[in-house]
């Protein structure tokens, strides 16, 4: 039964209701089930079923909780403050040579855990301190944290990447070889904006004593070997093991999975209290995700039956768009999105409305995916609801949030210059998944 008018009103109910704080999964399920049946009957009780089964049986989720147990076992191994000092210590000479060393501890510790709560959080308490007793601005300092504590969800492995891949149908393998050079050129952006902004401002981030700059290369190297090789070799060795085809995405994540046990062992780190908790939370979040996925492939199956999706469609395409038009509409739409919105719900619920209109505009779903993955920074950098600035002023109270706001704009442009960049020149990311894999 068509009507797609019946289908548009459920979704502005959807919104409505997860705005008012219900549970995303289960008012998906709740409202697929119940226009389901008032629109096909009881055919909606297998389709559901049949939904469910399919999620619970993709191979491309295994790497989900596998993923997630590698980060929470690292985010309790407790190397961040090693990491961290190493860092500084090798950055010494630079301008804001702190804000680099935190945006480098936070961009590979936000790789491997791929948490950013945790990220945000634990930086928050370790160099949001340090910084400010430089003599750092209060803005740039709290942006720093949060932007750089969001960097794991674009750079490999990313659980967004894998969540993508699975709702579009894309090799995840030439996802992470396509968001690499992306993920890296947001990174930089972010510390060349840092540095420029201390050498035309000294005073936004006063250089280091010299006693804290002049280390010893020994002592240097030393700390770079205890802290940062470690979690940089485990984190290469996953991503390269899945790029150069020795591992599918899931059998790489076991091995970080093991890797970060060893990590943690090798730190004394590895008590029964915290691997009980990593497992704990890793199938917290699994099942979120499971359900989330249920949720949303009952709710849009629903949607295309009652002709929701073909309505869209045929509003968009009547529109008569250029590619850089619609690619502008629906990167806008994601980003507004943000606001009330986390990213698990907008690639689950949301970019599936779009992926249909991909041929019509002939957009590569690989390109998208890189483009939505950048976008998806802004949901935790956007005022009103960004989260990362709610998780640093939990842990930083000396801070009120019209500064934490204040100091993410500038890196918030910094994203949009990277899709800018990205769009001007795809070869940034689909040169390497070409290259290894052909087009």
């Amino acid at each position: 039964m068509s009507n797609p008018e019946l289908g548009i009103l459920m979704l502005g109910i959807f919104i409505v209701t997860i705005l008012l704080g219900f549970p995303v999964a289960f008012t998906l399920v709740a409202l697929a089930l119940g226009f389901g049946y008032f629109a096909i009957g009881d055919f909606i009780f297998p389709l559901l079923v049949q939904r469910t089964y399919g999620v619970m049986s993709n191979d491309v989720l295994i790497a989900v909780p596998l993923f997630l147990f590698m980060g929470y076992l690292v985010e309790r191994a407790n190397i961040l403050d090693r990491l961290f000092r190493s860092l500084q210590l090798a950055s010494g000479g630079l301008p804001a040579s702190m804000a680099v060393a935190s945006l480098i501890t936070c961009a590979l510790f936000a790789t491997a855990t791929g948490i950013v709560g945790a990220v945000v959080t634990l930086m928050g308490l370790l160099a949001l301190p340090a910084m400010l007793k430089a003599g750092y601005d209060k803005k740039m300092s709290a942006g720093v944290i949060c932007a750089g504590g969001c960097l794991g969800i674009l750079i490999p492995p990313s659980i967004m990447l894998i969540l993508y891949g699975a709702m579009a149908g894309v090799s995840v393998v030439r996802l992470y070889a396509a968001a690499l050079f992306p993920g890296m050129l947001l990174a930089g952006l972010y510390v060349l904006y840092v540095m420029a902004r201390a050498l035309i401002d000294p005073k936004v981030a006063p250089k280091l004593p010299m006693a804290e700059r002049n280390v010893p290369y020994g002592i240097v190297i030393r700390n770079l070997m205890v802290s940062f090789f470690p979690l940089a070799f485990l984190i290469l060795a996953v991503l390269g093991a899945i790029l150069f085809g020795l591992a599918t995405p899931h059998e790489a994540a076991g091995i970080g999975a093991l890797g970060a046990l060893v990590l943690a062992a090798s730190y004394r780190q590895l008590r029964w209290s915290r691997f009980k908790e990593s497992v704990f939370l890793t199938a917290r979040t699994t099942a979120m995700v499971c359900w989330l996925f249920v949720g949303s492939w009952i709710f849009s199956s629903v949607f295309s039956l009652l002709g929701g999706h073909s309505l869209i469609e045929q509003w968009l395409i009547g529109l008569d768009m250029t590619q850089l038009q619609f690619l502008i509409l629906a990167q806008f739409v994601i980003f507004l999105l943000g606001w009330p919105l986390e990213w698990t719900e907008i690639i689950i619920i949301f970019v599936p409305i779009f992926l249909p209109l991909l041929p019509a505009f002939g957009v590569d779903p690989l390109f998208f995916g890189v483009l939505v993955a950048l976008n998806i920074q802004t949901s935790f950098l956007t005022p009103p609801m960004a989260m990362a600035a709610f998780y640093l002023k939990g842990v930083a109270p000396q801070l009120h949030l019209t500064q934490i706001f204040a100091g993410i704009f500038p890196f918030l442009a910094m994203v949009f210059v990277a899709m800018i960049l990205f769009y001007t020149f795809p070869a940034i990311g689909l040169w390497l998944p070409g290259y290894l894999y052909g087009n």
